[in-house]
């Protein structure tokens, strides 16, 4: 085996090689084998991004077997679980099992991780079939391997948070701590610390959406508005003091989301698009102010319909792609988790509602 290796992980390339990042590539070598920055991980749980998730439950009507199978199918096929129609991943919690002597992620063996980069550029193998898995739930119970390259992230589990919670805390911490930052932004920008930008969450009793509007409130927001598909999430929301304002309206309707929205206040300074499914952009460029700025964390989002949708609409706005990194964004995440009760008891419904599902 070589032990020339690339800190972007070119060299686990294998399909087109040499032509692309592992992001990209359409297929990846997971062998066992580190170079000498790599660290191997023995998965415990794989944690599927929203996107991914629901294209695969729509396009099998909810088969959990049928789920299941094109799961492993990608990753036997990829060699990374990285949706084929969305693109997108998800992220894993495991063991370390083995760090390269050239590694600079800080990790040991035997440290309990939760990566920070998606599975769609991580080399990964099942050796289970994913057995405990019924394929009904972003949550995947699995054993295998998969590798972080030198310039991959990885954060060691925390040991107050069970590894269920904090796995979902970190697949979308890259979400509240972009949202802190551009909040506080706008104050630094108008130097007055006293300034508070308004903002509009869509989907926000989600797990990104409600982790951005604590972020919000965090960063000193005091207009926050959560859009909400009906009135279960709504009833989530309500009395909780994450959003000042709950509005029950269809994202993907812009007229009708402009229309809700005018009975709170109107267009914010700062939309966060945080729903898993296509339409939401040119409805969250109208629920923008002028000079405001969107921020798209949806792996759902068609990025030329929002960029044509703004100039169609002449709209005046910055918009931002959620990627997914921030610096200290896992740490953020954890901190709000454990600081505000109504984001946690979110968070540990949404995982009882999963074991029992």
């Amino acid at each position: 085996m070589s032990t020339t290796s690339s800190p972007f992980g070119v060299h686990r390339v294998l399909e087109p090689v040499g032509e692309s990042l592992p992001q990209a590539a359409r297929v990846l070598d997971p062998r066992p084998e580190i170079w000498p920055d790599e660290v191997r991980i023995d998965i415990e749980t794989l944690n599927l991004d929203a996107a991914s998730y629901r294209q695969l439950h729509d396009k099998h009507a909810g088969d959990g077997a049928a789920i299941r199978s094109e799961v492993l199918a990608i990753v036997g096929e990829r060699g990374k679980m990285q949706n084929p129609v969305t693109g997108s991943g998800g992220m894993l919690i495991g063991t370390v099992a083995e760090v390269g002597p050239e590694s600079t992620l800080g990790l040991t063996a035997g440290d309990r991780v939760a990566t920070l980069v998606s599975l769609s550029l991580t080399p990964l193998a099942i050796t289970d079939d994913l057995a405990r898995w019924d394929g009904l739930g972003e949550r995947v119970p699995a054993q295998g391997h998969a590798i972080l390259f030198g310039r991959s992230i990885a954060a060691k589990l925390p040991a107050d948070l069970s590894p269920e919670l904090a796995l979902m805390v970190m697949d979308v911490c890259g979400a509240p701590a972009l949202v802190a930052r551009t909040v506080k932004g706008y104050a630094a920008r108008s130097g007055s610390a006293d300034t508070s930008p308004s903002v509009v969450v869509l989907g926000g009793a989600g797990k990104s959406g409600s982790l951005s509007l604590a972020a919000a409130a965090d960063a000193g927001a005091t207009r926050r508005v959560s859009v909400v598909r009906d009135q279960s999430e709504a009833n989530l929301l309500e009395g909780t003091g994450l959003a000042t304002h709950v509005v029950i309206a269809d994202a993907r309707n812009p007229l009708g989301l402009t229309e809700a929205l005018a009975s709170v206040g109107g267009p914010a300074d700062l939309t966060v698009v945080c729903v898993d499914v296509t339409g939401c952009e040119q409805p969250a460029i109208l629920a923008t102010a002028e000079g405001g700025t969107v921020i798209f964390f949806s792996m759902a989002t068609n990025f030329a319909a929002a960029a044509l949708g703004a100039e169609g609409l002449a709209a005046d706005v910055t918009m931002l792609v959620g990627n997914g990194y921030v610096p200290g964004h896992a740490a953020y995440a954890l901190e709000l988790i454990r600081g505000n009760a109504a984001v946690r008891d979110l968070f540990e419904g949404r995982l009882t509602q999963e074991d029992h599902a």
